[in-house]
């Protein structure tokens, strides 16, 4: 048995000490007093708004997970997938790396084609999601370069996300064009082709994953309105996808921390302050919060749910 090369003790705490050195940063750079107020005079119909979004996105995400999981021979009843989802999240809102959730939703759904297939399925959608963001991100940036869009792309951002949109091209099209291998990668990739990328399929998948990627850029969108700070829609499509693609890494427990300085460097670019930025930040957050209470309820209506699709 290998040991692993990072105890998971050191992990949690190297976790903690980067949340602990964002805080501090943003207690230094930012005028708390000023967020707490804007949260504080936060618009209820614009908070509901971003909920419901935050909740067709979920929605979404359960739906092209589902998709996912046929194409590797898993079928799982709509109710099971929207089920399953809420409840990953849940997990997920709770303990650092934001990723445990999706770990149970694997182990939970190997019944039918075995923890590999359940494990792909779950990773490719993921995948897919991030994809999609990205994708909406590259629009955001051509789109800059021929209408105003209330955004002010300064040099040292415009360097590494055009160079993340080609580095995305690429892949895309190098695992669109790459012939079957027989080793574990290219089988993987193969079935991430077949999966996501086949003929058949991108459609629905391309669909799917732009519209959740809307849906948050919407409810972020929903979050400044509730308190007073407007980001022009277009501006929005680039600004949004950056702050979020920041809580993909698993330094903190979902997102926390790493999206709120995100927002408090970006916003800036579209003429807010740096303290608006992070009450809309955290804003969102809180609402994202309040839409897994159907995951939580639903773990308190069947607490000993069997694992489903056992044949």
């Amino acid at each position: 048995m290998t040991r692993r090369v990072f105890p998971n003790w050191l992990l949690r705490a190297v976790q903690a000490l980067v949340l602990a050195v964002i805080v501090w940063l943003l207690w230094r750079a930012v005028d708390w007093r000023a967020a707490l107020g804007l949260l504080q005079s936060a618009d209820p119909r614009w908070l509901v708004a971003a909920a419901l979004a935050l909740t067709v996105q979920t929605v979404l995400s359960a739906l092209r997970w589902r998709l996912t999981a046929a194409r590797l021979g898993i079928v799982i009843p709509v109710p099971e997938a929207l089920r399953e989802y809420y409840l990953s999240q849940v997990v997920n809102q709770s303990l650092p790396g934001g990723v445990v959730g999706d770990a149970s939703r694997a182990v939970r759904a190997r019944a039918q084609a075995g923890l590999i297939a359940s494990g792909q399925a779950v990773v490719f959608e993921r995948l897919a999601g991030q994809m999609g963001l990205l994708a909406v991100l590259a629009f955001g940036l051509v789109l800059a370069l021929f209408v105003p869009t209330g955004m002010t792309w300064p040099l040292w951002l415009i360097v590494p996300v055009a160079l993340g949109a080609a580095t995305l091209v690429i892949v895309v099209l190098g695992l669109w064009m790459q012939a079957p291998a027989p080793t574990g990668l290219g089988q993987s990739i193969q079935s991430f082709r077949h999966a996501v990328l086949a003929r058949e399929v991108l459609p629905q998948q391309m669909s799917l994953s732009f519209c959740t990627a809307l849906c948050n850029i919407a409810a972020f969108g929903f979050c400044g309105m509730a308190l007073g700070v407007a980001v022009p829609p277009l501006a929005a499509i680039s600004l949004v996808p950056l702050i979020l693609i920041a809580m993909v890494l698993p330094l903190s427990i979902s997102g926390w921390g790493l999206r709120e300085g995100a927002a408090t460097v970006l916003f800036p670019l579209v003429g807010a302050s740096m303290s608006e930025g992070l009450a809309v930040s955290v804003a969102f957050g809180l609402v994202f919060l309040s839409t897994v209470v159907p995951g939580l309820l639903l773990t308190w209506m069947r607490p000993n749910a069997p694992v489903f699709g056992r044949r």
